[in-house]
């Protein structure tokens, strides 16, 4: 069984080396200064080695930043996997609020540091009253494996699992939460400030897309996690509190997976993570491949509603194969 590992250097002391703090930042309206942050990336050295830090990511610079009046949500990026390559980017710096895209974060924590057959209890941490919260249906005393979670996590989007997830790992929302940014932080996700495990909103639980992509290229390095992220429905079976079998089936919330939208012709959709709230907007982030295999990452914030939503990605992901 896996150590649950827990990072002790923290937050604030990542954040100063990377140029900027996370304590008592308030506003969402202090993007990065390119020019910094490319030559954060393109000199900070991997310990004990000799390449930079982003010998292996998409870089955004000043030339790679992009204008198209129709993309019209807030950001926007699209991330070649393959050549390392930005191909179109729209504020990927300005810190936003995620919503349930927080959720690639929380599976990453849990791959990482648990094991999918690990049996978790669920607790009364659980229990998401907030009206209009998504969730996958557990109750306190059910019994259910990791692996279930997660796909209760990423597929209707169940901040209870996600909640259920964190109190597993790490013993509570706050320590979860905790190991959230410390991981951000490794992973150079220096924009990145998370409160809780699901996304509901917080004035200071924020994230950019550019964060976003570095988060979701972590996750994308675990054979489940590409599973999970590809799957359209799943059905399984967990125990109550009383020992009695639950039945229960997810269904994903991607519309190009749905096929209430198609994708650009020669593209095939990875699968990915929708986000909503009244504040955050609407929100996706998903992978893709083309003809040839090459992979991509692309991120859409803060689209005025899902119609919109699903325009501004389809508009990005054929910057892809025009």
């Amino acid at each position: 069984m896996k150590k649950r590992v827990f990072i002790k250097s923290g937050c604030i002391a990542l954040c100063a080396v990377f140029l900027t703090g996370c304590a008592g930042f308030k506003g969402l309206d202090n993007p990065y200064v390119f020019s910094e942050r490319t030559a954060l990336y393109q000199s900070s050295a991997v310990s004990g080695k000799s390449e930079p830090f982003a010998h292996d990511l998409c870089i955004v610079s000043e030339d790679t930043s992009s204008k198209d009046g129709a993309v019209t949500a807030e950001a926007a990026a699209v991330f070649d996997l393959t050549d390392k390559k930005v191909l179109f980017a729209k504020n990927p710096f300005e810190r936003l609020y995620p919503a349930s895209i927080t959720k690639t974060m929380t599976a990453l924590i849990a791959l990482k540091y648990g094991n999918l057959t690990d049996e978790v209890t669920v607790t009364g941490d659980a229990v998401i009253t907030e009206a209009g919260a998504s969730l996958c249906g557990i109750k306190p005393g059910d019994k259910l494996t990791m692996e279930q979670l997660l796909y209760g996590l990423m597929l209707p989007s169940g901040n209870d699992a996600g909640a259920a997830i964190a109190t597993h790992i790490a013993g509570g929302i706050d320590q979860f939460s905790q190991m959230m940014n410390e991981e951000a932080g490794k992973i150079g996700a220096t924009g990145t400030h998370f409160l809780n495990p699901h996304g509901l909103n917080d004035e200071n639980h924020y994230t950019t897309a550019y964060d976003l992509y570095l988060i979701f290229n972590e996750a994308l390095k675990y054979p489940e996690f590409r599973k999970i992220i590809a799957t359209t429905e799943y059905t399984t079976t967990y125990q109550d509190g009383a020992g009695s079998p639950v039945n229960a089936t997810w269904k994903g919330t991607n519309w190009y997976m749905t096929g209430e939208r198609q994708m650009p012709e020669g593209l095939t959709v990875l699968g990915g993570k929708t986000g909503t709230t009244k504040a955050a907007g609407s929100c996706l982030i998903m992978g893709s491949s083309d003809s040839s295999q090459r992979e991509y990452v692309t991120v859409v914030l803060k689209a005025p509603n899902h119609a919109g939503l699903y325009d501004n990605m389809t508009n990005i992901l054929n910057k892809i194969v025009e």
